[in-house]
């Protein structure tokens, strides 16, 4: 079987299109908005003026699906959390968001929701351990590794707007 084709379309004053035919005749698209979003959609071959799904994603979301997609945990020397009922998650703080301009400590992460936020990933950067008094930003991305209770719970503490 021959590798699947990527076609790429760009969109004049919304983004680009990229579709990838599926060996089953079936069309993936992903619409890339200028604005970061995503639109997911799906349609057969034989008739793509029907959309079988169309979906979308904030940018947050497509960076979780492409890391469902395509995991990067496979170096042999990389721990994975799963293997000790822990698991690590991104959380995107908003421009608009309660904690933007405020401290790590004031969330009271580790004594609410018992997970850690591990580091903070702010434009191409990565702040390993980011203590207490770490002042957060719109636009920062939060490493939090804990429990699926704890992770679900620092998720409700930082989408707080």
């Amino acid at each position: 079987m021959p590798a699947p084709r990527l076609r790429t379309t760009p969109l004049p004053g919304i983004g680009v299109q990229y579709e990838l035919t599926t060996r089953r005749h079936d069309t993936l698209s992903v619409i890339a908005h200028r604005d970061g979003a995503r639109t997911l959609n799906v349609h057969h071959d034989d008739d793509p003026d029907s959309c079988a799904l169309s979906m979308r994603l904030t940018g947050a979301e497509a960076l979780s699906l492409t890391d469902a997609l395509l995991p990067n945990h496979n170096s042999p020397n990389l721990l994975h959390t799963s293997d000790f009922g822990l698991l690590a998650e991104r959380v995107t703080i908003t421009g608009t968001s309660h904690w933007n301009g405020r401290t790590l400590g004031e969330t009271q992460m580790r004594t609410r929701t018992g997970a850690s936020i591990v580091a903070v990933m702010r434009r191409a950067h990565a702040i390993p351990s980011p203590g207490p008094e770490f002042r957060l930003r719109g636009g920062d991305t939060v490493i939090v590794i804990g429990t699926r209770e704890g992770v679900d719970g620092a998720h409700d503490i930082l989408d707080r707007a």
